[in-house]
């Protein structure tokens, strides 16, 4: 049976990442030699979870740099699974689009209590039960890096959050 695996903000060829501080001050991507380092941990981290069959959700912020078109073609496209984007606020369809099996602005999959979105959505919004019925709403999302997801139904799965590996949906139900 395929499974289903998320994972947010892998922004793969980001050098300037690895020097970023989140809200404590501290490197969110610690540990990494250079960013070819990073590219290649969360490269063989997919690859060791996620099977051809299986469906994958990125929730955004998928990469950066220079020669986008190539580094996608000879890197990401090779990734297994059946890619599903939730666009981020760095992602750039023109380029993305091509690579993923569709692309939204969020994933309702409200009949097993779960929204997928990039940034975490507004408490108000989880609550619509004319859009989610009465069942309780888990707000999956990434955005925030290492930074901590706002109280209340909020799951970051931001690669920071989840070392830099999809996690599996059923963690999450």
């Amino acid at each position: 049976m395929a499974d289903i695996w998320v994972i947010s903000d892998t922004h793969f060829n980001h050098e300037a990442i690895l020097t970023f501080k989140d809200y404590a001050g501290k490197p969110p991507r610690n540990g990494f030699i250079d960013v070819d380092h990073m590219n290649e941990t969360m490269l063989d981290n997919w690859a060791d979870v996620v099977k051809p069959n299986d469906t994958i959700i990125h929730c955004g912020d998928v990469l950066f740099g220079h020669n986008k078109l190539d580094w996608l073609h000879s890197n990401f496209a090779k990734l297994p699974g059946k890619k599903r984007l939730v666009l981020g606020n760095h992602d750039n369809l023109k380029f993305l689009a091509p690579f993923f099996k569709d692309v939204q602005m969020w994933i309702d999959m409200s009949d097993i209590g779960l929204l997928f979105s990039h940034t975490p959505q507004h408490a108000s919004t989880l609550a619509e039960s004319h859009r989610f019925g009465d069942k309780p709403i888990l707000n999956v999302h990434g955005h925030i890096h290492s930074n901590p997801s706002p109280e209340g139904p909020y799951k970051c799965v931001c690669v920071e959050q989840i070392n830099y590996t999809p996690i599996n949906i059923e963690e999450l139900i």
